[in-house]
């Protein structure tokens, strides 16, 4: 029995398209969500402590590695939501069509990084 099934599967080699790359980043942007939860809830609960603890809060926001936290958190919720709509726009058999979905996959991409930028050039002046 001639069996040409690859044995094992290398992804980095492997070439998906845009909507495999969405479906993939949207699972991902949600992994880093749930992971930003408690880092949140802490900043929360600190910055409603007392004066001082806000200020505490104020210099950890101001540090660069919160900020690049900060930023990719903000991007996930961005692609997640716009990869949430996109997702049951198809559920609702609403761009199905190779074409739509691609095109769809691509506004998703560049809407999340768009809106990234534009929220992080506002709040970054």
């Amino acid at each position: 029995m001639n069996n040409k099934r690859p044995v094992f599967l290398n992804l980095l080699k492997i070439h998906l398209p845009i909507t495999g790359v969405t479906s993939i980043l949207h699972r991902l942007s949600g992994i880093i969500l749930f992971l930003m939860v408690p880092f949140s809830l802490y900043l929360l609960q600190l910055s409603i402590e007392s004066v001082a603890a806000f200020k505490q809060v104020l210099v950890y926001l101001s540090l660069p590695a919160v900020k690049i936290v900060l930023i990719l958190g903000l991007w996930s919720f961005t692609h997640h939501l716009f990869a949430g709509f996109r997702f049951l726009l198809i559920d609702q058999n609403i761009g199905v069509s190779l074409a739509a979905a691609r095109k769809s996959a691509w506004i998703v991409a560049y809407g999340a990084v768009a809106v990234t930028i534009g929220i992080c050039g506002v709040w970054l002046l």
